[in-house]
């Protein structure tokens, strides 16, 4: 038996439907065990889940980057500001470097990253209520820090010796010692 033509370019309805759009379940839903699973309300632990998944990162214990003080930020600044410039030692002498000059040994690429991991210091400097001269300084260390650090092999010597992120952290830190404490 052939199938007419108006079905091939008009399909019904029920195929013209997607999927699972608005759709219920016609018959009894099953678990992965085989179990069947009542209609009625969920389990108080996935209540919230009911309606979609939803994440306030604002107001979340989950969130690293929220609901910090500001001395837990400027921690978490000096921090991040040393493993990019001092965190290691070359052996046998005392000349410190970090991820910075490490990352930077990859040409361009690796200058554009702790480039931008720089900027986001700078960032939260600003968001710590920083005025535009530091922020102009700390910007114009992160600028010199990339351009000179693009240069092959003395642009690498120089991120090791010139620690543009220490620098802003310091500078940055002076600065919040002679804010008055609210």
């Amino acid at each position: 038996m052939a199938m007419p033509e108006d079905d091939i370019f008009t399909p019904h309805a029920t195929r013209s439907r997607p999927p699972f759009g608005g759709a219920h379940a016609r018959g009894k839903v099953i678990d992965q065990d085989g179990r069947e699973l009542s209609d009625g309300p969920l389990h108080p632990q996935f209540q919230g889940f009911q309606d979609g998944f939803r994440f306030d990162f604002r107001n979340s214990s989950a969130n690293p980057f929220g609901n910090l003080t500001r001395e837990e930020r400027l921690a978490r600044l000096e921090m991040i500001a040393k493993l990019l410039d001092v965190a290691f030692v070359v052996p046998g002498t005392n000349v410190r470097y970090g991820i910075d000059g490490l990352i930077g040994l990859i040409p361009v690429i690796g200058d554009l990253i702790t480039t931008a991991i720089s900027l986001w210091l700078v960032r939260e400097a600003r968001l710590l209520g920083a005025p535009w001269h530091i922020t102009a300084r700390m910007l114009a260390n992160v600028a010199v820090d990339g351009v000179v650090g693009m240069v092959p092999v003395a642009g690498d010597a120089f991120d090791v010796m010139f620690r543009a992120n220490i620098r802003n952290v310091r500078m940055l830190r002076r600065w919040l010692d002679k804010q008055p404490r609210l």
